[in-house]
């Protein structure tokens, strides 16, 4: 059997594949460099998108990446602190970097990103983990940094910018496949959900001009890219003024700007907030074919009580209506969701309202977590983290069990459908087979045929599935679905 989507896959190990580190190599850029820096990244994609800013800004400094940290003048690691977890990955990679350290003398270590402002004190001062600690709104001061650091001045920058969005930057595209890619829309969040670290570590929402933004994806399919991915903690949110005129531009006129500069690319976005996601939105996915199907709206609890002590600003009835509402004007829209179990005070009913949206939203997949208690947040200040560790995990099991089920009886209505699909590379289980997506979002794996490579499009009959998996042959003269 083949399962080759790997959050369907992992859900028994609660592991999100977003929370797994990316080593990036950039050798194939050809930049003519004496310093090498070794980057891991975890987390969202955004700060994966973050680690392509750092590597534009450090190019110009003269560095290479690699995939060899024995190798690398300046070691890096981009951090998460959404979860608990991620942390203590993040702590025990530091020591793995400074083991490199003692090896070979003048390496640099450095922590990006999301970790950077709450645990300065400690990286750098109680623990003298880092030379570097630099947050996420504050990569241009990268050569500064690590200036006075090559002399033995350990820095901090976490100052959070109202203005900040790297629009002029050029990401260098790290560890892309050339197929799929990300461009950052804006930056930071203005929801104070009562769980959420983002708004401390990321600071207020910025859009980044549209135009910069269009341009970034015509340059990327210009370089051959097949997917694009608008980026933001809520891109439906994103709203730009032109400083030079009246113009304003929404992200649905936004996600058409970007559609249209060449109509055989697919354009993905996400986070969407489910009280910013307008029909303005849906009207765009259903009107251009290469705008995907395909939404990710996180709902965190079925419990109204719940999600009002998380500051969600929506009951379980209005986001059902929404859901209902996306279905009715995007008939073959897919949605997948974030689901937290063990909030604050959730009780057995709670719970049993959270697994059942799960049936009545019918979510293709979910990232779920338990609940995992922030410094700084609103939930943390206020509320007690009560439930019991064994029975966070318990209900996390169930919640896996029923979205795993959800998830089956979805792809259990494609059999039969045929479908586009953009080739991604090789399957994981089989190099005589490759896996792609549709436009839903859905991982599908077929035979190879001759002349076709990854970032081709085919069309796909499904013949059989997995919760996780649809699985098919090409076909010449298709019936789409």
């Amino acid at each position: 059997m083949y399962d080759d989507n790997p959050t369907i896959a992992n859900l028994n190990n609660d592991i999100d594949e977003r929370l797994q580190g990316q080593v990036y190599d950039d050798n194939k850029l050809h930049v003519k460099a004496d310093k090498r820096y070794y980057i891991e990244s975890y987390g969202c994609a955004m700060n994966f998108s973050d680690s392509e800013i750092v590597a534009s800004i450090l190019a110009k400094e003269g560095y290479a990446s690699t995939k060899e940290m024995t190798e690398a003048d300046l070691i890096l690691v981009n951090t998460c602190s959404i979860r608990e977890k991620a942390e203590e990955t993040v702590r025990n990679r530091l020591q793995v970097y400074n083991s490199v350290k003692k090896k070979k003398k003048g390496t640099l270590i450095g922590v990006l990103g999301c970790m950077a402002e709450r645990l300065k004190a400690k990286f750098l001062e109680q623990e003298k983990l880092v030379d570097i600690v630099l947050g996420p709104d504050a990569y241009r001061d990268l050569p500064r940094l690590l200036a006075n650091a090559s002399k033995g001045e350990r820095g901090v920058n976490v100052l959070l910018s109202r203005e900040e969005t790297y629009a002029d930057i050029s990401p260098v595209r790290l560890d892309s496949n050339g197929i799929s890619g990300y461009i950052s829309i804006m930056r930071g969040c203005d929801n104070m959900c009562s769980f959420c670290v983002v708004p401390f570590t990321r600071g207020r929402e910025r859009s980044r001009d549209a135009y910069t933004i269009v341009a970034e994806a015509d340059e990327m399919i210009q370089a051959g890219y097949k997917e694009i991915t608008l980026l933001g903690q809520n891109v439906d949110s994103y709203k730009w003024s032109n400083p030079e005129s009246e113009e304003k531009v929404t992200f649905a006129q936004l996600l058409v700007m970007v559609a249209k500069v060449n109509p055989k690319v697919r354009i993905r976005f996400s986070t969407s907030h489910p009280k910013d996601i307008d029909e303005e939105v849906m009207y765009a996915i259903r009107d251009y074919e290469n705008i995907c199907k395909y939404i990710h709206l996180p709902v965190q609890s079925g419990s109204s009580r719940i999600l009002e002590l998380m500051n969600r600003t929506y009951t379980r009835e209005w986001y059902l209506d929404k859901v209902k509402k996306i279905y009715e004007i995007i008939p073959d829209c897919t949605i997948s969701s974030d689901i937290i179990s063990g909030f604050c005070t959730e009780t057995e009913e709670d719970h049993q309202e959270t697994l059942s949206i799960i049936e009545e939203a019918n979510f293709i997949m979910s990232y779920m977590y338990h609940y995992s208690e922030r410094p700084g947040t609103l939930a943390a200040r206020k509320y007690s983290d009560d439930v019991p560790h064994k029975t966070k995990q318990r209900r996390l099991s169930e919640i896996i069990k029923v979205q795993a089920q959800s998830s089956l009886n979805s792809n259990l209505k494609d059999i039969g459908k045929t479908f586009e699909v953009l080739i991604e590379g090789d399957s994981k289980k089989s190099k005589e087979q490759f896996k792609g997506r549709n436009s839903q979002y859905k991982v599908i794996v077929f035979p190879k045929h001759p002349g076709l490579s990854p970032g081709d499009f085919v069309f796909v009959k499904v013949e059989q599935v997995t919760s996780g998996t649809l699985i098919g042959s090409i076909v010449d003269q298709p019936t789409l679905a």
